[in-house]
């Protein structure tokens, strides 16, 4: 069993405050494992809306839930929008009878409708797969190869993580996406998922994606929002500094999940990923995700000039700017980069993360820090 310490007090603290809480996350990162810590699955108080019995139960939602105490699980709820309603006015009780933490699989109707049916009355707790906080530093190189999806992870051998997360993308582009109400054909976006995962780390460009794929921009940027709304990837955006310069505008894309996106490479193992083009990418993106999950800013961007100046990361966190480029080298440099960046956006410190075990000082107010000890 892996402990999710930290997530389990987030959510014990977000259950303390809040008359209801969203817990959302991706399919099969473990929304309903870490429910049942509070809740047991065979308990009245628990509803299942992929269960038949449990939506059985829900036929009149008032009746069923009215007369429940304590906390109440409903997992799955985006598959209900018609609960809303119904969670504000028994969240309203006085006494308050029951509190309710609700699973979804981060739908954007989901977050809409609770946001304005629950507003005041809700708190949004957001999680992922496995994080390398959660597994040790020992494990980072299976963590990186495998991602942090529980059941890719803890499979028994490669070959067997590598099936499970095939058969993740295809479960989730026939079963998962059409509950989620997105009618498009799976083979249409499973050949954009794949395309995008070539963009892992770049500019995004959906005028030459729109052109390989023979379908309009707007399709595109519509396949890659939902995409985003789904956790599957994170749309960077670029940090605009009145610094004189010409700027980059569009977003950077990352896969969320290091090991979907050596699934859609053709990735196998750990030595294909090293020999492999898009190594150092995949590295920098699983940087990116494990340093936003330890720092957890306020804000997050990129930054880059047309002259080739850039920062892999700028993040505001309590009203301070810090800036951090992961590179997956032995022994991190001063580079121009970093120069230009620190000067023109005011930064008050760099990080440099690698995958090395040292932390030293590289220049006045940039250091290069061990991935395993940021987090």
């Amino acid at each position: 069993m892996i402990k999710r310490t930290r997530l389990l007090a987030r959510l014990r603290k977000s259950l303390g405050r809040s008359r209801v809480v969203a817990l959302l996350g991706p399919r099969q990162c473990g929304k309903t494992t870490l429910a049942r810590f509070f809740v047991d699955t065979a308990s009245s108080n628990y509803f299942d809306l992929e269960n038949p019995a449990d939506l059985a139960r829900l036929d009149q939602p008032m009746t069923a839930l009215q007369k429940l105490k304590g906390l109440v699980v409903i997992d799955e709820v985006q598959r209900r929008h018609d609960l809303f309603p119904v969670l504000r006015v028994l969240s309203d009780r006085v006494p308050l009878q029951a509190r309710f933490l609700i699973l979804g699989s981060a739908s954007p109707s989901l977050l809409r409708q609770s946001s304005e049916t629950l507003a005041g009355r809700i708190s949004h707790v957001f999680m992922r797969g496995f994080g390398l906080d959660e597994l040790g530093a020992d494990r980072q190189s299976r963590h990186w190869v495998r991602g942090g999806y529980p059941l890719s992870f803890l499979a028994k051998n490669d070959a067997d993580s590598l099936n499970w997360r095939r058969d993740f993308v295809r479960t989730f582009l026939e079963r998962d996406l059409p509950q989620l109400g997105f009618s498009m054909p799976a083979t249409t976006l499973l050949r954009f998922w794949s395309m995008t995962a070539h963009y892992h780390g770049q500019i995004w460009n959906s005028a030459e994606l729109a052109r390989s794929l023979s379908i309009g921009q707007t399709s595109v940027r519509r396949y890659l929002d939902l995409l985003s709304d789904v956790f599957m990837v994170r749309q960077l955006q670029p940090w605009h500094a009145n610094v004189g310069k010409r700027q980059i505008k569009a977003p950077k894309v990352y896969f969320r999940d290091a090991g979907l996106l050596h699934q859609l490479l053709g990735i196998r193992s750990e030595s294909e990923l090293l020999g492999h083009p898009k190594c150092g990418a995949s590295w920098e993106g699983y940087a990116i995700e494990e340093t936003i999950a330890a720092v957890e800013p306020d804000e997050v961007y990129f930054w880059a000039t047309h002259n080739g100046a850039e920062m892999d990361l700028v993040l505001i966190k309590n009203g301070r700017m810090f800036g951090v480029e992961c590179k997956r080298v032995d022994a991190p440099r001063l580079t121009a980069s970093m120069r230009i960046a620190m000067e023109d956006l005011k930064l008050r410190e760099i990080a440099v993360v690698y995958p090395g075990s040292r932390r030293y000082l590289i220049a006045p107010r940039i250091n290069a820090v061990p991935l395993s000890a940021l987090v």
